[in-house]
């Protein structure tokens, strides 16, 4: 099959038509990137790997890092982690309050906000050097030693992060904070600043369309079975409360950010990002959405 051409054509048709959606203008530095950055890039594991448009420009991968952070606290505390975070999806906002007292303090999966803090508390809780050992496994899966958090993003989102403050502080008073709410919240702002281009994110999250293990070094970072959940879980929670029509428009397991990334994987395939900042009403790439849905539409060929 020729992705490549494919991938072209859609990337082509998609540019050419409307760019719905917003800026995310409550994160001052986010909303300052042109909404009309298009890049796409996909790495195949048996087949030409390629990138379209501005594939090659960073930008900041927000919530997808929460996959990152689930897979490194999953892989060292094994199944003891869904004592803290549960792995149903959540059918609310990603920054829902209200779902925290229902469940009495365990966030519905770690890839919501409420539930990416409490794996943040739980590397704290692992690691004397947390957000350092978190760097460190994100650059082996990126084999690449230059990947760093953004401490103008990390402190643009600290500067109007009050929701995150307050389900952080809400966390503890039901006991499923055990570290200072200040340091995981400095923890969680740096995670989710992380900048990458899409064909850095690509070969970061081919690990996980690789059985667990990466491709330069031949590594185990997750064993099957647990690179199996954690696509499970992308696949039922990584785009909040779109999750459900992303699974019936796309078919990949997939976690979006509002950067306007979205990584997404076919297991045995490849892996591919796409990259447009312009958000829709759920916060998910408005046009990263549709490419995807075209995509697998055209390769007939996903997890279904």
């Amino acid at each position: 099959m020729d992705y490549k051409q494919i991938s072209t054509e859609i990337y082509n048709d998609v540019l050419a038509g409307e760019n719905l959606g917003s800026l995310p203008s409550y994160i001052p530095e986010l909303a300052s990137v042109s909404k009309d950055k298009f890049g796409v890039f996909f790495f195949g594991l048996k087949e030409e790997s390629f990138g379209i448009g501005d594939y090659q420009e960073k930008f900041s991968i927000q919530s997808i890092a929460k996959v990152l952070s689930m897979s490194l606290a999953y892989r060292e505390l094994g199944a003891d982690i869904w004592n803290r975070v549960n792995v149903e999806p959540s059918g609310t906002s990603f920054n829902s309050l209200v779902q925290l007292e229902t469940d009495a303090g365990i966030p519905r999966n770690p890839l919501i906000n409420a539930g990416a803090i409490v794996v943040c508390d739980i590397l704290l809780s692992l690691f004397n050097d947390a957000p350092e050992r978190f760097l460190n496994f994100v650059r082996h899966l990126a084999n690449n030693s230059n990947i760093d958090y953004s401490k103008r993003i990390a402190e643009s989102e600290k500067s109007v992060g009050y929701r995150n403050y307050a389900l952080c502080y809400y966390l503890k008073s039901l006991g499923n904070i055990h570290n200072s709410p200040e340091e995981v919240l400095d923890f969680y702002f740096n995670l989710c600043s992380i900048e990458m281009t899409c064909e850095e994110l690509a070969y970061t999250f081919s690990f996980l369309a690789n059985d667990g293990i990466t491709l330069h070094d031949n590594k185990t970072v997750l064993n099957n079975s647990f690179a199996k959940r954690v696509n499970a879980i992308m696949q039922t929670c990584g785009f909040y409360d779109e999750s459900g029509e992303f699974a019936f428009r796309v078919g990949l397991p997939g976690k979006s950010g509002v950067g306007g990334g979205i990584a997404a994987v076919m297991p045995d395939h490849y892996s591919i990002v796409v990259w447009s900042p312009s958000l829709n009403a759920k916060g998910n790439s408005y046009r990263g959405m549709k490419f995807l849905e075209d995509f697998t539409t055209r390769t007939k060929i996903s997890v279904f």
